[in-house]
């Protein structure tokens, strides 16, 4: 695994496991639909994350939870774009979670670090967009769109099938000039997979993590959580960190999650004990 992540106005190192805490700018998100859908909120949600230890801020404008429906770009930019004029003059390193080549252009325009993309940069112009810029990437599986993804999803192999697309996806940045050091890789746990796919993805997580790419890990709160533990969002927090905590035993370089005191925490401890 790479031993940093080139990332805008930052090189990150990864000797230790970062933490990426979550502000979602929307009224419908799955876990906190509504609670930071103001720029004022979300801009005091941002800072207490920080004050708890979170390394990267990762914004986001537009659910993707199953069934969830494409929002126009104008309207997205309109939840974030305050939100990240603000905390670009923060000195941390600031992600925005979008798959729209016009949202990333303006996002990169004020300053943003990472693009964070459901899609793995394939909507139309978005390799364009993003190559050409210093910003670092990360690219994510996903089965189908978010509208229809966990209707029927099917693999024959799926971490074959996850680790093969992530690092097509990789060359192909490669190709548009990318270097290598930008480029993370996201599994896409939930992302057009049943409960049995991702457990059989976290059970062999260490066939992505053995890449070249740091791997970042996105699973805080989600339905595998809930499916394993039989607990609803509210209460998915002890499962989430014991999964957190079983990412980065298996390489994961960064952890995407809404509580990021508990984790970071948490990642202490693993970390004194394991020596």
């Amino acid at each position: 695994m790479a031993r940093f992540w080139s990332a805008g106005r930052f090189r990150l190192a990864l000797q230790r496991p970062l933490v990426m805490g979550i502000v979602n700018v929307t009224p419908d998100s799955f876990s906190d639909g509504g609670r930071y859908a103001n720029a004022d909120a979300a801009i005091a949600h941002a800072r207490r994350l920080v004050d708890e230890g979170a390394d990267i801020l990762d914004i986001g404008g537009e659910t993707t939870r199953p069934g969830s429906h494409p929002l126009p770009q104008e309207q997205e930019w309109q939840r974030i774009g305050p939100v990240l004029r603000e905390l670009v003059r923060w000195g941390v390193p600031i992600s925005v979670d979008t798959y729209k080549p016009q949202t990333m252009r303006l996002a990169l325009e004020l300053g943003v670090d990472i693009i964070n993309d459901v899609y793995a940069l394939r909507m139309s112009g978005a390799e364009a967009v993003v190559a050409p810029s210093n910003a670092g990437v990360c690219l994510m599986h996903m089965r189908g769109d978010p509208a229809t993804m966990q209707e029927s999803p099917h693999y024959t192999d799926v971490v074959a099938e996850v680790r093969e697309f992530l690092l097509a996806r990789a060359d192909a940045l490669l190709a548009q000039g990318v270097a290598a050091e930008r480029i993370c890789l996201d599994p896409g746990f939930g992302f057009g997979k049943r409960l049995e796919h991702n457990i059989a993805l976290a059970r062999s997580l260490e066939a992505i993590t053995d890449s070249a790419y740091p791997v970042l890990v996105g699973i805080s709160r989600k339905s595998m959580i809930g499916g394993t533990s039989g607990r609803p969002i509210p209460e998915r927090l002890p499962g989430s960190l014991a999964a957190a905590l079983a990412c980065v035993a298996a390489g994961s370089a960064i952890i995407r999650v809404h509580d990021v005191a508990e984790t970071v925490d948490a990642l202490k401890v693993w970390a004194a004990m394991r020596g």
